[in-house]
């Protein structure tokens, strides 16, 4: 009897799951060669990030607070990859978020039980203006949405840092580089960690409710798999696109405004700290499942902070951006081989 590879077109369940955690931890031993080989002791690092992070209350506020934008922009991006799209501009939609949510906060007085809601609707229309223009010229003229909503985030990188070095800067500070500080500020749920955590959270449930329990969230994932045979059954393709990817760039504004209101309390240029490109990552380990953004993003926010960690120790931040590439990797030669399956030859044939 004889076998033989044979590649499906969806791996089992948990197949895939065996071979996502096998991928990240590759990484991590990879990536523990590396600090190994630059003279420092890799157990010795890794059991110093374990403490800091999860045995104190500060290292779990630290997570909670970098699990925040990770949960909402890995949500964006996957949210467009349900219609068989990618959102790469969740960074320049996550700018124009805090920006337009900066705006109200500077210019704009009344109570805090007002303004933060008009904060929270002024970032979700930042982010869902920001996205817009691509939005259009994949739903009318088939322009590629990765090259558009790519392009756009550096726009929105240097638009932010005009507003907050330029008009808007603290006159009365020494730094050049910020706003003055917001006075609204998002309440605190659990020592630093705000209500931003919690909206993060219900977000995301309300989209995997939506996306997969409704009549809606059929349709966008029908039109994802095959658009042809959508049209064919009467779906309107082309809205589903227009609605999919407005709502994609509404979360990452969101995470804007929460880090505005939430944790920074004022604009600066570099707000982002990266959530918006990490989210990719967040949407790729997630796969196509909302609820799965929670892990993938709890697994970002724990090397980030270990990164923070590892600075003190002499590490660059350059050996962070590598371990998230690392992971990123694993996990993508995971996923292929994750489709092939030993059968036996006589039913590979038949």
């Amino acid at each position: 009897m004889s076998w033989r590879l044979q590649r499906f077109p969806s791996p089992k369940p948990s197949v895939a799951l065996a071979v996502r955690a096998v991928a990240i931890l590759l990484a991590l031993v990879v990536g523990g060669l590396v600090v190994a080989v630059s003279g420092l002791n890799p157990f010795a690092l890794g059991n110093q990030v374990m403490k800091s992070t999860f045995g104190s209350s500060f290292g779990l506020e630290d997570l909670g607070l970098l699990a925040t934008p990770l949960i909402l922009t890995g949500l964006a991006v996957m949210i467009t990859r349900r219609i068989g799209l990618w959102n790469i501009g969740a960074e320049g939609q996550f700018y124009a978020g805090a920006l337009a949510a900066a705006a109200i906060g500077l210019f704009v007085e009344g109570p805090a039980w007002l303004m933060l809601p008009a904060m929270f609707l002024a970032g979700v229309a930042g982010g869902m203006a920001w996205i817009t223009i691509p939005t259009l010229a994949r739903a009318f003229v088939g322009v590629n949405e990765l090259i558009t909503t790519l392009l756009l985030n550096f726009v929105a990188t240097l638009l932010v840092y005009y507003f907050a070095t330029g008009p808007w800067r603290d006159r009365g500070a020494g730094t050049l580089g910020s706003t003055p500080r917001i006075r609204y500020e998002m309440p605190e749920l659990w020592g630093m960690v705000h209500w931003g955590f919690a909206i993060a959270v219900v977000l995301t449930v309300l989209a995997a409710a939506v996306l997969s329990f409704t009549r809606w969230g059929y349709e966008v994932r029908i039109s994802g798999a095959n658009p042809e045979n959508a049209l064919y059954a009467g779906i309107p393709v082309r809205r589903r696109i227009i609605a999919v990817m407005l709502l994609s760039g509404a979360v990452a504004g969101v995470a804007g405004m929460l880090e505005v209101a939430g944790t920074v309390h004022r604009l600066q240029g570099g707000i982002s700290n990266n959530f918006g490109y990490l989210g990719i990552i967040v949407a790729v380990l997630a796969r196509t499942s909302c609820l799965g953004v929670f892990a993938a993003a709890a697994l970002m926010a724990f090397i980030l902070n270990a990164g923070i960690i590892l600075q003190t120790q002499g590490l660059t931040t350059s050996a962070i951006v590598a371990l998230t590439g690392l992971v990123l990797l694993f996990t993508a030669i995971g996923d292929e081989f994750a489709h092939y399956r030993l059968v036996r030859a006589d039913r590979a044939t038949a």
